[in-house]
């Protein structure tokens, strides 16, 4: 079963910056779509950015031109680079194939905006 470790959240001011990581336990990203999700307690979680096996990338109108998805298949890493955060990003953050998700979510990475 594929694992998915989500990383590199934090505690950051309005207008700050962060960049999340994900790392797979298998060569997954080279075949797949993968995205960065985010879930905020009593919501559904959200897909926010998206990057296609052949390096397509879309994004949620709400994140739109701040955040930025890549990603790294020889190190089986994808990551999202948020700039210009807002107390409304506040969320814990996933990875996982997208538009749906195929595998087990991971613990996620806690991303707050706050003054």
């Amino acid at each position: 079963q594929v694992q998915l470790v989500e990383s590199g959240g934090g505690l950051v001011q309005p207008g700050g910056s962060l960049r999340l990581s994900c790392a797979a336990s298998e060569s997954i990203f080279s075949r797949y779509a993968m995205g960065w999700y985010r879930q905020v307690p009593g919501k559904q979680r959200e897909l926010v950015a998206r990057i296609t096996s052949g390096g397509s990338t879309n994004y949620a109108d709400s994140v739109k031109g701040r955040f930025t998805i890549s990603r790294n298949n020889a190190k089986n890493t994808v990551y999202l680079q948020m700039n210009n955060l807002k107390p409304e990003d506040t969320a814990v953050y996933y990875c996982n194939t997208a538009p749906l998700p195929s595998y087990s979510w991971g613990q996620g990475t806690q991303v707050t905006v706050s003054s």
